[in-house]
C-alpha cells in the first residue's frame, strides 16, 4: 500500500465519521437558519455589491476590486469543475440520508466545495482592497463552508479543500494583476 493510499484513507475515514455525527445531529433551529442562510444567500453575496455600496465610493478601487475578485471567482470555477471531473467523489447525502436537512446538490460530484472555493477567493480579495471588512467577509466565507457540511453538501475534507483553493486563487489573482500594474 503506497503512502498516498494511506493518507487518503485515513482523510477519508475521518471524513466519514464526521459526516455520520453531522448528520444525525439534530442542530438547534437557530443552527438550522444561520446555515440554510448560508446556503442560500451565497449568491446575495455578490461581487458587484462591493462597486455600488464601497465605503469610501472611490470608482477605480470598486471596479479594481470587483474585477479582481470576479477573475478568481471564474478561475474557481474552472478548477472546481475539473477537479470534480477528476475526483468522482460521492457527495455526503448520496451516502447517508440527513436527519433534518432537504437541500439538493448542485451537481454530482463533492470534492472539492466550489461555494466555499468562490466564497474564501472573494473574501481575501475584497479583504486586500477592504482591510477594515476581513472580519465580516471571513465569517461569511466561514459560514458558507460550515454550511457546506452541516447541510450533508460536502465533506470535511472538501470544505477544506476549497478554503486553500480559493485563498490560493485569491492571492494569484491579486499577483497577477498588480504584475500588469492594474492594482
Amino acid at each position: 500500500m503506497t503512502v498516498a493510499k494511506t493518507v487518503w484513507g485515513y482523510i477519508q475515514n475521518r471524513d466519514h465519521r464526521v459526516m455520520r455525527r453531522v448528520n444525525r445531529w439534530k442542530a438547534p433551529r437557530w443552527i438550522r437558519y444561520w446555515m440554510i442562510a448560508g446556503h442560500t444567500n451565497r449568491r446575495r453575496v455578490a461581487v458587484v455589491r462591493v462597486g455600488r455600496h464601497s465605503p469610501d465610493r472611490r470608482r477605480t478601487e470598486s471596479l479594481a476590486a470587483v474585477s479582481v475578485a470576479a477573475s478568481a471567482a471564474l478561475a474557481g470555477v474552472v478548477v472546481f469543475k475539473g477537479l470534480k471531473k477528476i475526483s468522482h467523489r460521492q457527495r455526503p447525502c448520496h451516502l447517508e440520508p440527513h436527519c433534518w436537512s432537504r437541500v439538493l446538490p448542485p451537481d454530482q460530484f463533492s470534492f472539492p466545495s466550489g461555494h466555499t472555493m468562490t466564497a474564501f477567493s472573494i473574501a481575501l480579495v475584497i479583504s486586500y482592497f477592504y482591510p477594515g471588512f476581513e472580519g465580516t467577509l471571513y465569517f461569511l466565507a466561514a459560514s458558507i463552508a460550515v454550511s457546506r457540511v452541516v447541510l450533508g453538501m460536502h465533506f470535511l475534507s472538501d470544505v477544506l479543500a476549497g478554503a486553500v483553493l480559493g485563498s490560493g486563487l485569491g492571492v494569484t489573482a491579486i499577483v497577477v494583476f498588480a504584475s500588469y500594474g492594474l492594482l
